[in-house]
């Protein structure tokens, strides 16, 4: 019969298991969402829409996965500070590389977190701010996902394996086709009317970004 510690030890056993899993799994699922945000994000200032999918449909999409990418986010670093595998306090989470534990990778991963932070704060009263303003925070979300995707690669369990590798490969392909289709579609328009063609430079200034 097993004794009463022995059984505590075996739940102790389990709980740190599924913490361990979960944030392993939070952590593919957050870049994941992350591609599709940032994705997301670039298409709906680069696609004109069509009638079955307007350019709204895709800023909407945009927004939900990021609010989904957020809660993961959270899901990830609870586990991370939680578990006792690896040594990381709550506040190490919040300071770059203030930590022991894989100072490089864990101080990368909380600079992207941080980011996210500032993004997230700024687009809850962007009314508030100049358009301008919020936008150069909001460019950050380019920095949040290579910072993310690098933290992942140096800090991952699973990032060296092929699945690992082939996850992230696709992701950053995902990514890459966005921007280059958003390269491709500020070439492609037209200027403004009225805006003299001997200046490029003006009328690139009234390209709405």
């Amino acid at each position: 019969m097993l004794t009463f510690s022995t059984r505590f030890q075996a739940l102790t056993n389990e709980s740190v298991q599924v913490l361990w899993y979960a944030n392993r799994g939070s952590g593919f699922v957050l870049l994941g969402l992350l591609t599709v945000a940032t994705a997301a994000g670039v298409l709906a200032t680069a696609a004109p829409g069509s009638p079955g999918w307007p350019r709204a449909a895709t800023q909407s999409l945009h927004r939900n996965i990021s609010l989904l990418a957020a809660i993961f986010l959270g899901v990830h670093v609870v586990t991370a500070t939680v578990d006792e595998f690896v040594d990381i306090r709550w506040w190490q989470t919040l300071v770059p590389f203030s930590g022991a534990y894989e100072r490089l990778w864990l101080g990368i991963g909380v600079v992207a977190l941080d980011l996210i932070v500032a993004i997230v704060l700024t687009s809850l009263v962007r009314r508030r701010m100049s358009h301008r303003a919020w936008r150069t925070v909001h460019v950050a979300a380019y920095a949040v996902w290579v910072l993310g995707a690098l933290h992942g690669l140096g800090m991952g369990t699973d990032a060296g394996s092929r699945w690992g590798l082939a996850f992230s490969t696709g992701c950053g392909l995902v990514v890459a086709a966005a921007v280059g289709a958003r390269v491709m579609a500020l070439g492609s328009r037209p200027p403004v009317a009225g805006a003299p063609t001997a200046a490029p430079l003006n009328v690139a200034r009234r390209m709405t970004p």
